[in-house]
């Protein structure tokens, strides 16, 4: 295993050399991240371009993000929104709100990207009251225990046509472990057999390896 995360490395290394140049804003941001003492759980560069090209597609006008962290792959989102776009991002942490506030700004993205702070779970009913919805495209990123409860509330801020990520579903394949006592594990499971029930939603899932290590991420699809 040790050989293949090696490998995993070397090939997301390949992969961002090739197909995404240097790029000193979401260098700097990492750099922050890191003097900042913020655990490194970022996406990956590919994987943020993967969001950038995903929102493209999607023509999104409205991206809601669940879990800021330092603002990475919010930028990789922001980044793919036209001048009367907005991204709206919610971070329980308040040291890594401010972190994030500040990457923002110095990407220039601060007029598109409102970064919220306090318990996403908290945010997403005032959300929903002040009308902010539906957005075009949610990327949850955020506690695994509670995904099933941010996928419901997504639900609420989304249209028909929208498209809702979710990352680290995988869980380096304990998803598949039905008595795990773990709660990241749960909340995966829980959403799975959510997306399996939902009518509303088309969905898939894909395992990843890279330098994130064996993960994977869900797509889903408001259809109704």
């Amino acid at each position: 295993m040790a050989e293949g995360a090696a490998l995993w490395k070397q090939v997301d290394q390949y992969i961002t050399d090739q197909l995404i140049p240097a790029d000193s804003v979401l260098e700097e941001a990492q750099a922050a991240n890191a003097a900042a003492g913020l655990p490194t759980i970022d996406v990956a560069p590919n994987q943020g371009k993967l969001l950038h090209l995903l929102a493209r597609i999607a023509g999104a006008k409205k991206i809601l993000e669940i879990g800021t962290l330092g603002g990475y792959s919010t930028t990789w989102l922001a980044r793919a929104l036209p001048e009367d776009g907005r991204l709206i991002t919610l971070e329980f942490d308040a040291k890594h709100a401010e972190v994030a506030r500040k990457n923002i700004a110095r990407a220039g993205l601060d007029k598109l990207v409102t970064v919220r702070q306090g318990a996403a779970l908290d945010t997403l009913p005032l959300l929903v009251e002040e009308g902010e919805g539906p957005f075009d495209l949610i990327f949850i990123d955020a506690d695994k225990k509670n995904i099933p409860n941010y996928l419901t509330w997504s639900l609420k801020l989304s249209r028909k046509g929208t498209l809702i990520l979710v990352d680290n579903v995988i869980r380096d394949g304990e998803v598949i472990d039905a008595s795990s006592e773990d709660p990241n594990v749960q909340g995966a499971r829980q959403l799975f057999d959510m997306l399996k029930s939902e009518p509303r939603l088309q969905a898939t899932a894909l395992q990843t390896v890279g330098s994130k290590g064996y993960d994977g991420f869900a797509m889903a699809v408001v259809v109704e």
